[in-house]
C-alpha cells in the first residue's frame, strides 16, 4: 500500500485524481444525510422561535465573536451531562440560521445557560468579567450599554420566515415593538408578547432599567433563553434514565 502510494506520488495527474476520488466520499458522506434531515430530525411540538429581542441578542453574541470561545453543544459524555445538563438534540437547532454548535471551549458551554445566573450576574460579567470570576480571560463589553437598534428586526424575522422559522406576518410586523415591550414588564405590550411567543418567555427589564432598550438587554435575554426553548433534552434524558 505504502508503495503504491509512494508511486501515486510521481504521477501528479493520478495524485490529483486520488485526492478528487477522496475528497468527493467525504464530501457524500457528509451531504448526503442532509437530504433526509427533515425525515430524521422531528422538530419538538414545544419548541419556540426567539423572540425578536432574543434575536437580536443572539445577532450581537454572533458580533462580538462570542461563539468563538463558547460552544453550544453538550456532548454524549456523562461528565459533560453532569456539568452542563442534557446533551444536546439536532432538533434543539431547528431553528437557529446559522447554528452556534462551535467546537472550541476557551469558556464553558452555553447550550443550558438560560436561568443557571441572574440578569444582574450577567450584566456584571459582561461589563467586567473579572468582578464576578476573578480567574477569568473573556474580554469585557462595556460598551452594550448602547442604545438597541430595532428598525431591522422586522426585516430579520422575515427572512427567518422564509427559511421555515415559523414567524407569522403578525410576529413580523409587530417585532420591533415586540423587543421593547419584552424588557418592559408594565407595559401594554407585554401581554402581546406572551401572546405571540408564549407562557415561557421572560418578560422583564434585563438590564435593570425599563427607561431604555439598549443592546445589553437583547444579549441577556438571549442568554437567559439557551435551553429554554423547548424541554425535549430534559424528556429524552429522563426516559433513557428510566429505561
Amino acid at each position: 500500500m505504502l508503495r503504491l502510494h509512494y508511486n501515486l506520488e510521481k504521477l501528479s495527474m493520478g495524485l490529483v485524481v486520488g485526492i478528487i476520488v477522496a475528497a468527493s466520499i467525504g464530501g457524500a458522506v457528509e451531504i448526503a444525510p442532509l437530504f433526509t434531515i427533515d425525515e430524521t430530525v422531528a422538530i419538538p411540538d414545544d419548541l419556540r422561535p426567539q423572540t425578536p429581542l432574543e434575536l437580536a441578542g443572539r445577532e450581537i453574541f454572533i458580533r462580538e465573536g462570542c461563539y468563538a470561545c463558547h460552544s453550544q453543544m453538550v456532548r454524549h459524555l456523562a461528565d459533560e451531562i453532569d456539568r452542563y445538563g442534557p446533551y444536546s438534540l439536532a432538533a434543539e437547532s431547528a431553528y437557529d440560521h446559522p447554528m452556534l454548535w462551535g467546537s472550541k471551549r476557551t469558556g464553558p458551554d452555553l447550550a443550558r445557560l438560560g436561568g443557571k445566573y441572574s440578569d444582574a450576574w450577567h450584566v456584571a460579567h459582561l461589563i467586567n468579567p473579572r468582578a464576578v470570576a476573578p480567574t477569568s480571560i473573556m474580554p469585557a463589553y462595556p460598551w452594550l450599554t448602547a442604545r438597541l437598534d430595532t428598525d431591522i428586526l422586522s426585516a430579520e424575522l422575515a427572512t427567518l420566515a422564509l427559511l421555515g422559522v415559523p414567524y407569522s406576518e403578525d410576529m413580523v410586523a409587530n417585532a420591533g415593538r415586540d423587543a421593547l415591550a419584552q424588557s418592559r414588564p408594565d407595559s401594554d405590550g407585554a401581554a402581546n408578547v406572551t401572546e405571540r411567543y408564549g407562557e415561557t418567555v421572560a418578560i422583564r427589564a434585563f438590564d435593570g432599567d425599563t427607561s431604555r432598550l439598549t443592546e445589553m438587554d437583547a444579549l441577556v435575554a438571549y442568554l437567559q433563553s439557551l435551553g429554554t426553548l423547548t424541554r425535549a433534552a430534559y424528556e429524552t434524558l429522563g426516559q433513557e434514565a428510566a429505561r
